[in-house]
């Protein structure tokens, strides 16, 4: 990067911390102002924090490779979540709210026992603890690509600077930050994608990108087949991403805390139908940034493989190096007819009624394209061999490589500090749901009658704590898949059966705390089973879980009477 890069970046990240930082120097001193910054969050603050919580460094990093490779068909994950918004809305809110909890799993000990509360509360630290470091993992990742530095000590070092930031702000300022990150994520992207647009040749506008795309199949939004292994179309989006959005935002502390905060039911319940309203257009526009990175490589020269680190240290191995340069070779020639195939249908479909033409130039690219995605296939086995600590897949390297290659000078500055400011949103957010989780439903129980400042500290030694096992877990996040589908099946794992105890608190009050535990537990094994030996798309887990959890609850309920 240039020196006006780091300026922009430096400058930008200050200015969001100091300013977050000034704003809530006061804060922090009662377990309520820390906690929850006195609950006087107003609705529009409330929307943002959720939408930076739920929008980590992974989302920028991962979605548009997600597209690239695979389209648009990921929006699916998200059709159930505006339903979602208006069902916690209408059903949680007011219970959080009249008893002025401070974390979701408080809820469960009035309702059922503190085994229940226990047993709950330590599910959502696994996930959650699990969940930030790959949080942690995704920054780290822009920086050691970067600079050129280790990855684990860039994990350890981004890590450490969370962490220091989230036990000195609380709640209050976690949420006054994100404001500022919000602005400049939507800024970053709005930027990102008119570049890609603007940097395609000059006959090639965005409706001839997107009738490029679209006769791909990259813009396949709504798949109405019903199929239980795949992971992403209409069904498996409106029932397991409607039960995963209502597990994740009605029962995950890290989004329960934000709308917690409110200074009443109204301004929570607005917060929350404001991210219902914006995630799904959000989303749509990541995602269609991922496609026009597609349609920009069919005019422009792409990496062989978009992990530049690891393609670079093969290069220069004796071993591997003149299969890799006869790949190269291979993948220059199929371009150059790809290039010349996608300009033949941009200017058959500028001739109307030109079918035929159409058709044959459609044919073309697409033999093309499957001939580049074999040889893709072909380099990463390759970069497999040589290097087997190396990512799986490489698609989380697709827009960091369009940032570094193609932006000028100041702009990549800009959308690494989106990356940067997604991260820091998310990972300050879930440190602070965690400790919040540990100090009220795990440690105050077990020490009451302690001092508020006592309490307080606790929760700062408990984020320490949650940030370095998070910093550990990072570490071994390269060995993962796509980012943003690990951090979803993570969370599928284990919400189907937090969700389940919640809504049969909520919608079965005849059920007791010994009937829902062994429930839970017996189907938070079975979860782990099914997806150890099976093939069930991951947002299966979510109704599976849950429905296990209310089934079990129901019958060993009836048998105790």
């Amino acid at each position: 990067m240039s020196i006006l890069d780091w300026l922009v970046l430096g400058g930008t990240l200050l200015f969001i911390v100091g300013y977050g930082t000034w704003r809530t120097r006061r804060a922090g001193q009662s377990l309520d102002g820390y906690l929850l910054g006195g609950r006087q969050a107003s609705w529009w603050g409330i929307g943002l924090s959720i939408m930076a919580t739920q929008a980590s460094a992974i989302t920028f990093l991962s979605t548009p490779g997600q597209a690239y490779d695979d389209g648009m068909r990921f929006i699916q994950f998200y059709f159930g979540l505006p339903v979602a918004m208006v069902l916690i809305a209408v059903f949680a809110v007011p219970i959080y709210h009249r008893l002025q909890v401070f974390t979701a799993y408080e809820y469960l000990e009035g309702r059922f026992d503190r085994r229940t509360r226990t047993f709950t509360a330590l599910l959502f630290l696994v996930q959650r603890g699990l969940s930030n470091g790959l949080s942690l993992y995704a920054p780290a990742l822009v920086l050691s690509a970067i600079l050129g530095w280790n990855i684990q000590l860039t994990v350890w070092l981004i890590g450490g600077l969370m962490i220091a930031y989230t036990v000195a702000g609380g709640t209050r300022a976690v949420a006054v930050t994100q404001q500022g990150q919000v602005a400049v994520i939507f800024t970053g992207m709005v930027v990102a994608g008119y570049l890609l647009v603007h940097y395609l040749p000059a006959e090639v506008g965005f409706q001839d990108a997107l009738l490029v795309a679209g006769h791909q199949g990259r813009l396949n939004l709504v798949d109405f087949h019903f199929d239980p292994n795949d992971r992403y179309n209409f069904w498996s989006g409106m029932t397991g991403g409607l039960f995963l959005a209502l597990s994740y935002f009605g029962t995950d502390q890290s989004q329960v805390q934000r709308y917690l905060a409110g200074r009443d039911v109204r301004e929570s319940r607005l917060g929350l139908l404001m991210n219902g309203l914006l995630k799904v257009p959000m989303q749509f526009g990541i995602l269609l940034i991922g496609v026009l990175l597609f349609v920009f490589y069919q005019f422009n020269p792409p990496p062989l493989s978009f992990n530049r680190p690891v393609l670079e240290r093969v290069a220069g191995s004796p071993e591997h190096a003149p299969a890799l340069r006869q790949l190269e070779q291979q993948h220059a020639t199929l371009f150059e007819a790809r290039r010349q195939a996608a300009g033949q249908l941009v200017q058959a479909l500028h001739q109307p009624n030109n079918a035929e033409a159409i058709a044959a130039a459609q044919t073309r690219l697409q033999a093309t394209t499957a001939a580049t995605a074999g040889l893709r296939q072909e380099t990463q086995a390759l970069l497999k061999r040589a290097v087997p600590t190396a990512e799986a897949k490489d698609t989380d390297y697709v827009f960091l490589t369009f940032v570094l290659r193609y932006l000028p000078q100041g702009l990549v500055g800009l959308l690494i500090a989106v990356v940067l400011s997604a991260a820091m949103g998310s990972a300050a957010a879930g440190l602070n749901a965690l400790a919040s989780t540990t100090v009220v439903d795990l440690y105050q129980p077990a020490r009451p009658g302690q001092p508020e400042r006592h309490y307080v500290g606790a929760s700062r030694w408990a984020a320490v704590g949650w940030g370095l096992l998070g910093i550990g877990f990072a570490t071994f996040a390269a060995r993962l898949e796509n980012l943003i589908q690990a951090v979803n099946i993570l969370g599928s794992l284990f919400y189907g059966s937090i969700l389940g105890i919640f809504m049969v608190a909520f919608f079965l009050p005849r059920v007791g705390g010994r009937a829902v535990l062994w429930s839970a537990v017996a189907a938070q094994v079975l979860v782990l089973v099914l997806f150890w030996r099976t093939d069930i798309g991951y947002l299966w887990f979510n109704i599976i879980g849950c429905g296990l959890v209310m089934l079990g609850s129901w019958v060993l309920s009836r048998g105790e009477r």
